[in-house]
């Protein structure tokens, strides 16, 4: 039996059932044949796995009514209809309405088959996405780093292997990239689960108080200090202290935290007693804090010492074969918190999403699917204005072109990805020839060793790219 889904095709002649059939099978689909909509609703279900293919006109119900209802146990099952001689508009009219594609009789088989292919295909995607957002209500680790993409795989097996460990960590990457979400991932699959989290956003702290957030005070230390009060080092003893934006903590602080961290012991403003702790400490920088060093921003001690093993989470535009997914979970999270109907996510928003860079990352993402899912008019162009690398209208405003050009940039980049960056591979898999794929990548600006499966390379060249790094010893 084929991988790919049952063609259902429904139609009220038999001399026409009998064909289509014949031209399926010989191209090897399963086919399943009604001859009334009536039937063929009853082997319709929200998860049926293949396409409906159906003539427009029919004795009781007809095509038009038959894709209603379809549409209405699954708005994203394609749906192709076969129609007469001039009845081109009432078909139109269906795809208005959310057909996939018509085709008028007479046809030639290849390009029947053709379409039906094609649908297929997007079909086994709609199923293979819906089974990825079905494991998100699994409890393991993939439900909080989503993603397919090598550097996500890579990015949660180097959590995986150090959440069990109490070294220390850096993180690094740009500003929405999710290294908060890294860090708790880090504390909540680690042995230190059920002690606190504390994460502190150190640029966030005014440096007359960083000394006493950290590491608290005891009353009458100074004018408005009316009571004792904990530390934050104080108060993720026996769990985890996260320290955000580490390269915004002032110097002085950053030199009263370095001997924390090596005597494992804090001491509150106005005391002589000093408290033992016991903490795991994970930082991260958007910036390279030996650069920051260098330039007498941040001491190389503390640097040193919080550098047991550093990590680095990657830029959206580094794993753009995540952003489908990512987008229609942020959506669906959305539409469930506001109370909102789960709205389809098109191929043209997906084109529109995979031709952004996103600057802003996966926080700038998560805000667009927000409004996507509060239907907010030009959500996508609102949420990239002036920052995405060229203009984003809304899909009725784009032209074929663009659209085109949008869609033929997803389908190399995916190639690149799933070929590990083998042109040979992506040439047979997209039937183009080596120029064409050439011309296409430069005016895409896809670079083929950003593709290329690190384990094809020199084995020597182990470095801490996408998290992928084991811990230092």
């Amino acid at each position: 039996m084929p991988d790919r889904g049952p063609v259902l095709f429904v139609d009220d002649e038999a001399s026409m059932r009998q064909a289509v059939t014949q031209w399926l099978e010989l191209a090897g689909f399963e086919v399943i044949v009604c001859a009334d909509a009536v039937s063929a609703l009853g082997r319709l279900s929200a998860d049926f796995p293949g396409v409906l293919v159906t003539d427009l006109k029919m004795e009781g119900t007809d095509g038009i009514e038959l894709l209603r209802r379809a549409q209405q146990l699954d708005p994203e099952l394609p749906v192709i209809l076969i129609t007469g001689h001039g009845d081109v508009e009432i078909a139109v009219e269906a795809m208005r309405i959310g057909a996939y594609d018509f085709i008028e009789k007479p046809f030639a088989p290849e390009r029947f088959l053709e379409i039906v292919r094609h649908a297929v295909e997007k079909r086994q995607l709609v199923m293979e996405n819906r089974r990825l957002r079905r494991s998100v209500n699994e409890r393991t680790l993939n439900t909080r780093i989503i993603g397919t993409s090598r550097a996500a795989e890579s990015l949660r097996s180097a959590v995986a292997e150090l959440a069990g460990t109490d070294v220390s960590v850096i993180l690094f990457g740009e500003t929405g990239t999710g290294k908060d979400l890294i860090a708790r991932c880090l504390h909540d699959f680690g042995r230190r689960q059920k002690g606190n989290y504390v994460a502190i956003n150190c640029a966030a702290i005014p440096e007359t108080m960083a000394e006493s957030e950290f590491f608290g005070h005891e009353a009458g230390a100074f004018t408005s200090a009316v009571k004792t009060r904990p530390g934050k080092l104080e108060h993720a003893n026996g769990g985890t202290l996260f320290l955000d934006e580490i390269d915004s903590m002032p110097l002085a602080t950053q030199g009263k935290l370095l001997r924390v961290l090596q005597e494992r012991s804090v001491e509150r403003l106005g005391s002589n007693q000093t408290t033992a702790v016991d903490l795991r400490a994970i930082a991260s920088s958007k910036i390279d804090l030996r650069d920051a060093s260098n330039e007498g921003r941040f001491r190389l001690d503390l640097y040193y010492r919080l550098s047991v093993v550093e990590l680095l989470v990657p830029p959206l535009r580094e794993r753009k074969e995540d952003i489908p997914l990512l987008f229609e979970f942020f959506a669906a999270s959305a539409a469930e918190a506001h109370g909102r109907a789960l709205r389809p996510v098109s191929s043209a928003t997906v084109s529109t999403l995979m031709a952004q860079d996103w600057p802003g990352n996966v926080r700038e993402l998560r805000n667009a699917a927000e409004r996507y899912a509060l239907g907010l008019g030009g959500a996508l162009g609102h949420a990239l204005g002036g920052v995405a690398s060229r203009p984003v209208a809304d899909e009725a405003e784009r032209s074929l072109a663009e659209q085109v050009e949008a869609f033929e940039r997803t389908l190399i980049e995916r190639a690149l990805s799933e070929s590990g960056g083998k042109i040979s591979t992506v040439m047979e898999r997209l039937d183009i020839p080596r120029r064409t794929l050439s011309e296409k990548m430069t005016r895409f600006g896809l670079d083929r060793q950003r593709f290329v499966d690190p384990d094809r390379q020199n084995s020597a060249a182990d470095t801490a790219t996408n998290g992928g790094n084991p811990p230092k010893r």
